[in-house]
């Protein structure tokens, strides 16, 4: 069976060619954004497609409207979403529709090569692979404070967002690099469900509901 990995991270990408190798698939194509991916499967119409749910340009959402599209234009295509945390958005409006061939899992998952072997070969037969604990949010569906949500690392990087620092300024004061902030910021943005506007105006929405004022 052929497949299509889309992940902007290398060392995760190269680990997963190694892994749906082993499984017998033949890896006919690798991405690292979601335009690329999109054109890789109009070019080879894989088996599989294994998406990141976030990937460059803004790390947001770009690995779930691709594999809307995806599942819109080749529905014989099977596609298997990747993600680092369980989001719950993503997951309900693409489980709206036919969830043949069709799996959503967390990253972690990978590291249990047995079952993520199982998971792709379900997900390529027709059908359906969800990690535990999004099947567990989706069906406790718990109507939490969204800052909830958040990881210590991005309640760090909120708390200096209100203190007014630049991502620079972030950067430097928690020893990362400016696109390690500039990811972390696009995760909270997209965890507080915050509407689509300007970036800087989202920042301060951001802010305001760290501080309980928005």
């Amino acid at each position: 069976m052929r497949a299509v990995i889309a992940e902007d991270s290398v060392l995760l990408r190269v680990g997963l060619v190694k892994v749906l190798e082993t499984a017998g698939f033949e890896v006919v194509a690798e991405a690292g954004d979601a335009e690329s991916a999109l054109a890789a499967v109009e070019l080879h119409r894989p088996d599989l497609a294994v998406l990141d749910v976030r990937m460059p340009p803004g790390y947001t959402d770009e690995g779930v409207r691709a594999a809307l599209v995806m599942r819109e234009r080749w529905p014989e295509v099977a596609v298997l979403l990747l993600s680092q945390y369980v989001e719950e958005r993503y997951a309900t409006e693409l489980l709206i529709g036919d969830t043949a061939g069709f799996g959503y899992l967390l990253k972690q998952r990978v590291a249990d090569v047995e079952e993520f072997i199982d998971a792709l070969r379900r997900v390529a037969a027709g059908g359906t692979a969800l990690d535990p604990q999004v099947v567990s949010q989706l069906l406790t569906r718990r109507h939490s404070d969204p800052l909830d949500r958040l990881t210590a690392r991005e309640r760090e990087v909120l708390t200096a967002m209100a203190e007014g620092r630049s991502n620079a300024g972030i950067a430097e004061r928690l020893v990362v690099s400016e696109s390690a902030v500039a990811k972390h910021i696009n995760s909270i943005l997209a965890k507080l469900d915050l509407p689509k506007a300007e970036a800087d105006h989202r920042r301060v929405l951001a802010v305001l509901r760290f501080l309980g004022v928005g």
